[in-house]
């Protein structure tokens, strides 16, 4: 699911609309409460160190690898950067060397 239609579908702590007037239902589509989306007020907004507070909170929260699980998934990107550096060079010697085989007199 796309995030615009994760954040349009509703909270599971806000309660459903009941829509009283048949004419409304038009309005309003499947798991979005515009009505609700209006009366939502503007979070108010947080100062430079309570945003350092909650970045040093949830860092605190984060898995961090191993240094072997480092050294290890290191070593798998380089040899596949490797690995396509080296098949992107023999195409290009390939198609030089095709291209000028063609190109001559």
């Amino acid at each position: 699911m796309s995030r615009q239609l994760n954040h349009m579908r509703p909270h599971q702590d806000q309660a459903e609309v009941q829509i009283e007037d048949p004419a409304q239902l038009g309005r309003v589509s499947e798991g979005y409460d515009e009505d609700l989306y209006r009366r939502a007020r503007p979070r108010a907004r947080t100062t430079p160190a309570q945003f350092l507070r909650e970045v040093e909170a949830e860092m605190r929260k984060v898995a961090w690898p191993s240094r072997p699980e480092v050294v290890n998934y290191s070593l798998v990107v380089l040899t596949t950067l490797v690995v396509i550096v080296a098949l992107i060079f023999a195409l290009n010697l390939a198609f030089a060397k095709g291209v000028s085989f063609l190109l001559q007199p």
